[in-house]
């Protein structure tokens, strides 16, 4: 077993993904309860993960150093390794950030945890914060161009300490160092298999022998493929529902009719609000308002169908949503992990509800969705179809959201999957889309001057939503791109393209 002790990172639970992928046993134990979980039963190593906070910080998380005695092999990580250094008496201060990609190299060269590590390698970094004096007994293994300190070890101790994520698709040879980490803990692995019968049969336990479940799906990945696990689990008890809100891509409904009528032989239900969604949505500027009016809309909307089929006869119980991983953790899904956004199945539903959540992709990223998916027989056309935001299009529109501007900005959608799929790179890229900015700049159109809105475009590449890296598209493409969106789309003055890769930037403009 190793324990992940987790100081509020974003990607927590992805490291013990990831050990678990490598066929060790993983468990997240917060920071107060460790010692308490190690004396209970003592691991054979430990993670520290990374965090929001700083060290220096009031309130910020923090551990019993006894934990540094425990005499099994530890790896901290980021925000894990600032406090490390600073609990053994390392300094740390508020120093040079960074974010994203950054290059590793290692110095001082063993075997261990550096095993078939290459000198030089791209790594992800995400920190405010930087160890400029490392404790007694520690050395330097590798440095970034930034800092020096980006990759220590202490024999004596057993610890090593990186301040880069080792967890993240985007570093290269971040599974080596898991890897290889999991080999100095002297665990013996064995194949980690996702076992779909065991989340439908979760399925059958929470949902019981006779209640209905409604279904919010929307026609994206992640809620049919929750919809499909839990049609399979309970059959005719379950009751997908799309929400018309026209904030949706064009066809939308004609696909879910479609996928649950062929695939698990039930008819959804189809409510339309468009027009109360554009009143809702009045005036509102705010993304994180949007997603909480959107998410307490829903809601509202499916208690109202609830009402209808418990007064037909069906005792109706649950609401199924296809929240993933990553929607739980951007909208502060643990005690120190920060907010990044309240995505309306998570943060943006309201505290009193007369239905009971049935999430069974809860803890699933977005590749272990589409694996899920591929095993339960939904057609790989489907599987690797593009995430789109529950909230739609009123998250890529900043500002107001009005009829005209839906239109525009669906109009600007269409063209750049139009010239992806044209270009043949549609099937690389995991996530398109424009944005209609509120930002507005001076043209020149027909010789006149011309003051109209820019659109920006952003394309990227990722496997799970928590880290991405955006596309290098031939410029020819781009240009294309942004000359049907100036002259076809009305309004807009100029095309600008996204290249911030996440961190630090999220997946959407918001």
């Amino acid at each position: 077993m190793i324990y992940v002790i987790d100081f509020g990172s974003q990607t927590t639970h992805l490291i013990a993904r990831r050990v678990k992928e490598l066929g060790s046993p993983a468990e997240i134990i917060p920071p107060h309860k460790a010692i308490q979980a190690i004396n209970t039963k003592k691991p054979q190593g430990i993670i520290f993960s990374g965090g929001p906070a700083g060290v220096y910080e009031k309130d910020a998380p923090t551990i019993d150093k006894a934990i540094f005695d425990v005499g099994v092999p530890m790896l901290a990580i980021c925000y894990g390794f600032q406090l490390t250094a600073y609990l053994l008496g390392g300094k740390v201060v508020s120093g040079k950030k960074e974010y994203g990609p950054a290059t590793l190299r290692i110095r001082n060269y063993e075997l261990g945890i550096m095993k078939d590590l290459p000198k030089e390698s791209t790594v992800w970094m995400s920190h405010g914060d930087e160890i400029i004096k490392l404790p007694d007994g520690f050395e330097v293994v590798g440095q970034t161009d930034h800092v020096p300190y980006a990759f220590a070890t202490s024999t004596e101790k057993n610890i090593t300490g990186v301040l880069f994520h080792p967890e993240v698709e985007h570093t290269q040879w971040g599974t080596t160092i898991l890897k290889n980490f999991i080999s100095v803990c002297e665990i013996v692995t064995k194949k980690h298999v996702i076992d779909v019968a065991a989340i439908e049969q979760g399925i059958r336990e929470e949902v019981g022998e006779r209640a209905y479940v409604i279904g919010a799906v929307s026609g994206g990945v992640d809620s049919t493929v929750a919809g499909i696990l839990t049609a399979k689990a309970i059959g005719k008890r379950f009751v997908p529902i799309y929400v018309e809100n026209g904030l949706m891509r064009s066809g939308t409904e004609e696909h879910v009719k479609k996928i649950f009528t062929e695939v698990a032989g039930i008819e959804p239900i189809v409510v339309n609000v468009v027009g109360e969604m554009l009143v809702r949505l009045k005036g509102i500027l705010d993304p994180e308002r949007k997603r909480k009016i959107i998410g307490n809309f829903y809601i509202e909307i499916f208690e109202q169908e609830m009402a209808k089929l418990l007064s037909s006869g069906l005792p109706v119980k649950f609401l199924m949503q296809g929240t993933i991983y990553s929607d739980v953790i951007e909208s502060k899904g643990t005690k120190y992990a920060a907010k990044i956004k309240s995505h309306h199945n998570v943060g943006g539903l309201p505290k009193k509800m007369k239905l009971e959540l049935l999430e069974p992709l809860r803890n699933f990223y977005k590749d272990e969705v589409r694996e899920i998916g591929k095993k339960i027989g939904l057609p790989d056309s489907f599987i690797h179809k593009q995430p789109f935001p529950g909230p739609g299009y009123a998250v890529r529109i900043r500002g107001v959201v009005t009829e005209g501007r839906l239109t525009k900005e669906r109009q600007a959608d269409n063209i750049v999957l139009e010239e992806l799929e044209k270009a043949g790179v549609l099937k690389d890229v995991f996530l398109s889309f424009p944005v209609l900015t509120g930002a507005f700049s001076t043209a020149v159109k027909g010789d006149g001057r011309f003051f109209g809105e820019v659109v920006a475009v952003r394309i990227v590449d990722s496997k799970d939503i928590m880290t991405a890296v955006w596309l290098r598209l031939p410029y020819d493409l781009l240009q294309i791109i942004a000359t049907r969106i100036v002259n076809e789309v009305p309004g807009i003055s100029r095309v600008v393209y996204d290249i911030t890769t996440k961190p630090p930037a999220t997946m959407e403009w918001e």
